[in-house]
C-alpha cells in the first residue's frame, strides 16, 4: 500500500514536486490541515518549504519527521540566505542522514526518517503555542512579531484609536491592534482578518469580547459579507512565507477601499519608506500624516 504524501508551503515544483494529492500543511494557506493534525507515523513523504525562522523551522521540521512512517522520506529546502546553509546540520541533529544538492540558490536537504528520531520533543516544545509574559498575550513562533510588540504597531495605538462603529483589523497578527480597538465602547463590531492560522488562534486565546469576529483569510481575497465599514485599522504586511512582496501592502490598501462605507476611515502605520501616501491617492478622497518618528508614519485616509 503506497503511503500518503504532505507538502508544507509552496516550494518550487521543479525543485521538490509533490504530488496532486498531497495534503497541504501550511499556516499561511485557508484550509490547509495543520500540521499538528497528522497522525504520527502515518506518511509516506513530506516536501517542506523550511521557515526562515529557527524556532519555527525546527518546529515544523520536528512535526514533519514526527508524521513520516519508518522508511518515509522528509524533503527540505530552504533559500541559502533563509535558513537553507542550516538546514543540513538541523536535520543531522534529529539523526537524519542527509544529502544535500545546491539549486538556484536553495539548499535541498532529503533524508529518510531515522530510527531513533532525537530532539523532536524539544523542537516540538519551543515551537509551540505560548503565553508571552512580556505582552500578555498567547502567541506562537513564525507569527509577525511573535514575541515582542512591534514599535509600528506601539505607534499606531498610542494614544489609543478614537474609532467608531463596525470595523475591521487587516493582518490582526496575536490581537494587539483589535484589543486597542474594543477598548473604546463606540466600537459595536471588529472584525480581525490574518492569513496565518497560528496567528488567528492566537488572538482567539487573548480576545474574549462577543463584537470580535476572528476569521483566517487571504485579504488579496474579499472575506465574505464583509462592507459598508466604517472603520478599518491596519499595520499592513510586506512579508510572506519568508519574502518580501510590497504589493501586499498596496493590496490591503485597495481591499480597504472596497470594503470601507463612504466617509469611513482608515488607519494605518508603515515604515516611512514605503510609498503608501501613493496607494492612499489613488483610492481616498482625503489623506493625511497623523504623526511620524522611529522610522515609522502613522497615515489616516477618508473613502
Amino acid at each position: 500500500m503506497t503511503l500518503p504524501e504532505a507538502i508544507y508551503g509552496r516550494p518550487a515544483a521543479e525543485l521538490a514536486a509533490a504530488g496532486p494529492e498531497a495534503t497541504q500543511l501550511s499556516p499561511l494557506i485557508p484550509g490547509a490541515t495543520p500540521i499538528e493534525h497528522l497522525a504520527t507515523g502515518t506518511l509516506g513523504r513530506i516536501v517542506v518549504a523550511a521557515p526562515a525562522g529557527t524556532l519555527e523551522r525546527r518546529y515544523v521540521l520536528a512535526h514533519a519527521l514526527r508524521a513520516l512512517a519508518p522508511g518515509g522520506v522528509l524533503v527540505a529546502l530552504a533559500p541559502k540566505d533563509r535558513g537553507g546553509s542550516r538546514l543540513r546540520k538541523e536535520m543531522e541533529a534529529f539523526g537524519c542522514a542527509v544529502q544535500e544538492t545546491a539549486r538556484r540558490h536553495q539548499r535541498l536537504c532529503v533524508s529518510p526518517r531515522p530510527d531513533p528520531a532525537v530532539g523532536l520533543d524539544a523542537a516540538l516544545d519551543v515551537g509551540a503555542p505560548c503565553f508571552v509574559e512580556t505582552m500578555g498575550l498567547w502567541s506562537q513562533p513564525g507569527v509577525f512579531s511573535w514575541d515582542r510588540l512591534d514599535p509600528g504597531s506601539a505607534l499606531l495605538i498610542d494614544p489609543a484609536p478614537d474609532l467608531a462603529g463596525r470595523g475591521a483589523d487587516f493582518g490582526c497578527g496575536v490581537g494587539v491592534l483589535a484589543l486597542a480597538c474594543l477598548a473604546s465602547p463606540q466600537v459595536t463590531d471588529l472584525t480581525l482578518i490574518d492569513i496565518d492560522r497560528r496567528a488567528v488562534e492566537a488572538a482567539a486565546r487573548n480576545i474574549d469580547d462577543p463584537r470580535a469576529t476572528i476569521l483566517q483569510a487571504d485579504l488579496r481575497d474579499a472575506p465574505p459579507d464583509l462592507s459598508d465599514l466604517d472603520f478599518v485599522i491596519m499595520n499592513p504586511a510586506f512579508h510572506l512565507a519568508g519574502g518580501e512582496d510590497r504589493g501586499l501592502g498596496d493590496a490591503f490598501v485597495a481591499r480597504a477601499a472596497k470594503m470601507l462605507r463612504r466617509g469611513g476611515l482608515l488607519r494605518l502605520v508603515a515604515n516611512v519608506a514605503l510609498p503608501y501616501e501613493s496607494y492612499l491617492a489613488r483610492d481616498f478622497s482625503r489623506t493625511a500624516l497623523v504623526r511620524r518618528t522611529g522610522g515609522y508614519k502613522v497615515l489616516e485616509a477618508i473613502r
